[in-house]
């Protein structure tokens, strides 16, 4: 199996040239430790830790999965001593407050640490993960004294976090939500019920696991608004902080999965076990939402992930490989037969990995100098500054999310054909790619949910198109800037034709939907793929105009490396971008083709 190489080179490329991170971090209070150098330093160790401990366990962990003994998880062999390393070295504490014993870097240098770890071994970088989520809820609702008793330890690494939502009769749903909570004399609540598809919910990782819980009150309203949400810990808290006795919250079972084997999905059952309020009574699913959009973002990571690792195990077999002759004629005379590489339809599944994994990496970074901003305002108490790039980012967070994901599971599946009966056996490790990033686009939302969320919530409900107009404003701005420009008019010019079809398209649905309820959702899921096309062609033209610039001016890296691409650029504008017509066509084909069937007439059987 060839082993996962960091792709250093284009992260700098994007972090230095493309978004010109080391100027964004200067106005950042949060920056001021970010210097070039350190950066540099921190993703060189990163990128180290990556490929010499957590790679080699990527298809081991698959093999030997987690096993559960009388309530108690095991992780494979391996796991435990790379955790301890990742703890030992400071990692998930590196964008966390200073005051709890983090790094207090900008909370994207987390992202870029993330991407390599989740590249190299995702079902692995899940167990810190899913910790960030509940880091950043307790920071944000919690109260002094839950901040002093739970953030050191996550910070440190010592313990380890999840998000308990989905139950057996609910999962997007949370309206339906039973888990009980009952008020008792001390202050504290007692929580019964059942959570299932708990990613690391429990494990030998850590001494002790704070699952963030999703409840009802015994007054509470029904439906959404009367979910509350309490901090539920494995082991109590003693008077010291240190562990203490074991609370009401045992592993049921192990989900049995089709991937992500070595990561943890548990069943938990609830036993009146003792758990603490965060945030306001029936406010649960408000504060959770800080969570979800953490998980959201970090999820996209996951269609970048497997593209990448796809990509890099697929171009080495397609350069050592040998099968037939090229078609324009013999391009190794002295070997039996020509690469792969030398095949055009070989190239066509390569450059389709390449554009997806280093397009969505673009995309991510973009994002993720947003979210520095909204953290930075959250921490700074700037409610306005906060919302501002909160709502930035709510619009882009479904795109990345569902989009990526999407295009993550075609670029795995892509690897798989480059080695074709060799991709399907489990040596190569390329059938594990494609198992396990699957589950991408299924959890935090499927991606039917992103999709209504991005055109019924973000687009229709609550800005009225704004948001699109205000998005796609800044894209026809940088487009009529590379106009004059010969080698990018011609993408240039097929942005503004977007933006303005963009606009268009949302006109359209917003109006239809006035007649027909149904057109949102069947609109949805093409419009959401359609958002993503285009803006991913916005992030091509963004690095195709550095490139540009940096092959007459001189860049940090090679000639080779900037005309790659504009070669990519025009990769996907040509092939890959033509995919947003066929979304535009069906996105406003009424839906009426999709609901007139009735529901015992779409199938017949004996």
């Amino acid at each position: 199996m060839p082993v996962y190489k960091a792709p250093l080179r284009d992260m700098k490329f994007l972090l230095n040239e493309v978004f010109d991170y080391p100027g964004h971090y200067a106005t950042l209070t949060s920056g001021e430790n970010a210097t070039p150098d350190i950066v540099d330093a921190i993703l060189g160790e990163c990128g180290k830790f990556c490929e010499e401990v957590l790679s080699p366990l990527y298809l081991s962990g698959d093999e030997e999965g987690c096993k559960l003994d009388n309530g108690e998880v095991t992780t494979p062999a391996g796991y435990r001593d790379a955790y301890q390393q990742y703890a030992m070295g400071g990692w998930q504490g590196l964008s966390a407050p200073e005051e709890y014993g983090g790094q207090g870097l900008p909370a994207s240098m987390g992202l870029l640490k993330q991407e390599m770890m989740g590249t190299a071994n995702w079902p692995f970088s899940m167990y810190p993960g899913l910790s960030l989520g509940a880091m950043n809820t307790i920071f944000l609702h919690g109260t002094e004294d839950q901040k002093q008793t739970y953030l050191a330890p996550l910070t440190e690494g010592r313990w380890a976090g999840t998000m308990c939502l989905t139950e057996p009769q609910c999962g997007t749903d949370l309206g339906q939500v039973k888990t009980k909570a009952e008020p008792q004399a001390d202050g504290s609540y007692r929580l019964t019920g059942t959570k299932i598809f708990i990613s690391s919910g429990d494990h030998d990782l850590t001494e002790n696991i704070v699952h963030i819980v999703l409840a009802r009150l015994p007054d509470a309203p029904k439906g959404t608004r009367g979910i509350s949400l309490f901090i539920v810990p494995k082991f109590l808290p003693d008077s010291n902080g240190d562990v203490g006795e074991r609370n009401g919250v045992v592993c049921g079972s192990l989900e049995k999965k089709m991937g992500i084997k070595a990561s943890a999905t548990c069943v938990l059952n609830f036993d009146g076990a003792t758990g603490f309020l965060i945030g306001p009574e029936n406010e649960g699913l408000n504060c959770m939402f800080t969570f979800m959009n953490t998980a959201r973002i970090g999820t996209a990571i996951q269609g970048v992930g497997p593209a990448e690792l796809s990509y890099q195990w697929a171009l080495a077999y397609a350069k050592d490989r040998r099968s037939m002759r090229a078609l324009s004629g013999k391009k190794e005379p002295d070997q039996v037969a020509d690469s792969l590489i030398h095949h055009a339809d070989v190239r066509r599944m390569l450059l389709t990995q390449k554009a997806i994994a280093e397009g969505g990496r673009a995309m991510l970074y973009y994002s993720a100098r947003l979210a520095d901003h909204m953290v930075e305002g959250f921490t700074e108490g700037d409610d306005k500054k906060a919302e501002k790039y909160d709502d930035k980012l709510g619009f882009l967070t479904p795109i990345l999310k569902g989009f990526l994901t999407e295009l993550g599971c075609e670029a795995a599946n892509l690897g798989v054909q480059v080695f074709g009966g060799h991709g399907y056996i489990r040596e190569h490790g390329m059938e594990q790619i494609v198992r396990d990033t699957r589950i991408a686009t299924l959890y935090e939302g499927t991606t039917g949910i992103q999709a209504l969320d991005l055109l019924g919530r973000k687009v229709l409900l609550t800005t009225q198109g704004g948001a699109v107009r205000e998005f796609t404003l800044n894209i026809a701005n940088f487009a009529r800037k590379h106009l004059t420009d010969k080698r990018l008019r011609p993408w240039a010019l097929e942005l503004l034709k977007l933006t303005g079809q963009w606009n268009l398209l949302t006109v359209r649905i917003m109006l239809a939907a006035r007649k027909d309820r149904d057109v949102v959702s069947s609109a949805s899921y093409d419009f959401l793929m359609y958002s993503g096309y285009v803006t991913m062609a916005y992030i091509w033209l963004r690095q195709a105009a550095v490139a540009v610039d940096k092959l007459a001016n001189g860049g940090e890296e090679s000639t080779g490396f900037y005309q790659a691409k504009l070669a990519t650029t025009e990769f996907y504008f040509e092939r890959l971008l033509p995919r947003a017509q066929s979304h535009a066509t069906s996105m406003l084909s009424p839906s009426k083709n999709l609901m007139q069937l009735d529901a015992e007439d779409l199938a017949f059987t004996g």
